[in-house]
């Protein structure tokens, strides 16, 4: 691989972009990515996915299954702009690759099948798109495929995504006959050259035959923009020409608003469409300097409004987001960093203000995926790694790094909750001693894995997003830690909650020599709306439970709720609130108001008809015309409840939701009733009551 340094701060933050690539699984993701580092000149070589040859997938399990499992980011220069990329991961197992790139992220680009059109994932990812107002490009691949439909693909982007798709070019043909595309802003054919793998292109007037359908689709857009844009839209009513600079500006407007997405077509992996992609991302996407400020929460209140506000740009205090962190090759720890006020230097002292202590930065590095670049600062608006020493390093996914005399908290990113978990059992004594080790830097890694042993059995128990996120963990800790382990059969991450109200109280009194120990407590449990989480107020008066012991309250009632009620498992949606209490002047301690509150809040919960929920996922299956009876039969077996059925030539979507503890081994059962024809895409979706029988056979379990 050959890489070109980029000089960032020779380049403004007008002309820097951060955007990230998103979508399903195997919509050609990973290879436009390859494509962009080809043609910015950042690479000198294709690589190919099913070679296992990409640069952005450079993991060895990546290479071996041909899918991203992390994200990986990388630097080029196109126009006199740089841009920082991130490749993010398809399968939802990983999704937490692609939330916290999103958190950090300007702009990106939504790539979808024109064949498979709008899947499950795509509309995942839209969605986490949607939560950190993210603009974006939409990216329709694969015109080159038989079955390729454009249209309907916006279509769908419509009503599956409630978006509001701009398009602004037209294939030139699609299948076997796609040879290039309609701009319809400049009303000029683009051609690629199969000889120079698409280096080399021509632009030229539309084929006469479709004159008469770009015009028609020229109209459209100019309509859709101008339905958006109040500029654009006097100058289209008073019949003024408008020139392909004035469409853009109006339609980079559109964009920034995230009222509209701009939607253009093309086939990676034929090399074709690339060069009009990047130009859409310098006239779309933001720039940092386009959001003005950040905001964020002061230190001392970090549940407080953000009140705090940084303008963006190099002379401001600094302000930064931890927002990946990942294993060194020797040991180390390499935390990727979005800039966003101010200048990360080596040397500095910053302040962790999110675990409240220094970090010394000693080493800064730009990435280009798994190969790095030392560089001796990171501007505002510049996303970099800050490489640790063995055991130098606290910084964890989420933490916010400023200037210890500005202090400021930043929103970190949204945890997805673990659906399933297995049970590992290290072979020999020597793994069990090294086994901790690797599993805490696996955790520190990836969020959305954690690990915890059980106190009945003191098994290690690993949980995550899926059989495949686990599977890659177990690989990992095989492969990279050297560490062997049995692994068990897969468990439910059920959790329990309450279904009515109820109070509890609990008055702890204990002689211990010649002192006592004291600490009462009376609360209030009552359920929430699903997925509501699990919610502590205090309402009890200073003169009830002193300030010095209301953390020790909260203590207990947390520890009580993750422990359960019925069958061990963690509780959510509810609220508890601690009401009343009293204390003893002399007797009462911390430990004594900490038991008070754990036994109160097991006396209410206990009270309140406790009962046990699953996780239920939804399901999208795309399965041959013949089979779909054979699917539509299993999914019944396994508890499913069938949402919906969608039709295109020689194939029909299954939309569907199902527990998750009916679907391990799904996806073999599958390949053997449709002969590996058909897909499949799983995801959490909620989680919903166990039935009666089912809870009374887990509860004897």
């Amino acid at each position: 691989m050959t890489q070109k340094p980029v000089d960032t701060r020779a380049v403004p933050l007008d002309r820097t972009r951060n955007i990230g690539i998103m979508a399903h699984v195997d919509a050609g993701k990973t290879t436009t990515t390859e494509r962009i580092l080809y043609y910015s000149g950042v690479t000198s070589r294709l690589g190919g996915v099913d070679q296992g040859s990409t640069v952005t997938d450079w993991m060895q399990q990546e290479q071996e299954r041909g899918i991203s499992i992390t994200a990986a980011a990388t630097t080029f220069g196109w126009k006199q702009h740089v841009v920082n990329l991130i490749d993010t991961p398809g399968h939802v197992d990983f999704t937490m690759e692609v939330e916290r790139s999103l958190r950090v992220l300007d702009g990106a680009i939504a790539v979808f099948c024109a064949v498979a059109g709008v899947e499950s994932q795509s509309e995942t990812v839209w969605r986490q798109a949607d939560r950190y107002k993210v603009p974006r490009l939409a990216f329709i691949n694969k015109l080159d495929r038989e079955g390729a439909d454009p249209d309907r693909v916006v279509a769908a982007m419509k009503t599956r995504l409630g978006a509001h798709p701009i398009v602004i070019q037209l294939p030139l043909g699609t299948g076997a006959a796609f040879n290039g595309v309609i701009d319809l802003i400049a009303m000029r054919a683009r051609r690629w050259d199969a000889a120079s793998f698409g280096v080399r292109f021509e632009d030229g007037p539309i084929p006469h035959a479709q004159v008469p359908a770009a015009s028609r689709a020229r109209e459209s857009m100019l309509e859709a923009i101008a339905e958006l844009d109040d500029e654009l839209m006097a100058a289209w009513v008073a019949g003024r020409e408008l020139s392909a600079d004035a469409i853009r500006a109006a339609l980079r407007r559109v964009t920034l608003a995230n009222r509209g997405v701009p939607t253009l077509v093309g086939s990676a992996f034929k090399n074709q469409g690339i060069h009009n992609l990047l130009d859409a991302v310098i006239d779309f996407l933001p720039a940092p300097n386009d959001f003005v400020e950040v905001r964020g929460r002061d230190v001392a209140d970090p549940s407080g409004a953000p009140t705090i506000v940084r303008t963006i740009g190099d002379d401001q205090p600094l302000a930064a987001l931890a927002f990946k962190v990942q294993s060194d090759d020797h040991g180390g720890q390499l935390t990727f960093v979005r800039v966003y006020a101010g200048c990360l230097r080596v040397g500095d002292a910053v302040l962790d203000a999110t675990k409240g202590h220094l970090e010394q930065i000693g080493r800064l590095v730009r990435m280009f995926a798994n190969h790095r670049e030392d560089i001796r600062q990171v501007e505002a608006g510049m996303i970099g790694a800050v490489v640790s020493s063995p055991g130098a390093s606290k910084l964890a996914t989420g933490d916010t790094l400023c200037d210890p005399r500005f202090p400021i908290l930043l929103d970190a990113m949204t945890v997805p909750n673990a659906v399933m978990g297995v049970a590992l059992e290290p072979e020999t004594d020597e793994d069990h001693a090294k086994i901790a080790h690797a599993l805490e830097r696996l955790a520190i890694e990836d969020p959305s894995f954690r690990v915890r042993t059980d106190a009945d059995s003191g098994q290690i128990v690993i949980s995550g997003m899926g059989e495949l996120h686990l599977e890659i963990v177990v690989d990992r800790l095989r492969r990279e830690y050297g560490v062997k382990a049995r692994v068990g059969n897969p468990q439910v991450a059920y959790r329990e909650t309450i279904t009515h109200r109820a109070e509890g109280e609990n008055r702890f009194i204990r002689q211990v020599g010649a002192r006592g120990e004291y600490g009462h407590v009376k609360l209030v449990v009552e359920p929430t709306d699903r997925g509501g989480g699990y919610v502590y107020e205090n309402r009890a008066s200073s003169t009830e439970i002193p300030q010095e012991h209301a953390p020790a309250v909260e203590a207990g009632v947390t520890e009580a709720v993750e422990r359960g009620v019925l069958a061990g498992h963690p509780m959510t949606d509810l609220r508890v609130q601690v009401v009343g209490g009293s204390y003893h002047p002399v007797d009462s301690n911390n430990y004594a108001f900490k038991v008070a509150g754990g036994k109160a809040f097991v006396a209410a919960a206990n009270k309140a008809s406790p009962t046990l929920l699953e996780p239920v996922m939804s399901l999208e299956v795309v399965t041959p015309d013949e089979h779909v009876g054979e699917v539509l039969g299993d999914l019944h077996a396994r508890r499913g409840k069938v949402a919906g059925i969608t039709a295109r030539p020689g194939v029909q979507t299954v939309a569907c939701f199902v527990p998750m503890a009916s679907m391990f081994g799904y996806a073999t059962d599958l390949r053997s009733k449709t002969r590996g024809r058909a897909t499949h895409s799983l995801e959490l979706d909620h989680y919903a009551e166990v039935p009666q029988q089912l809870r009374n056979d887990l509860m004897r379990a």
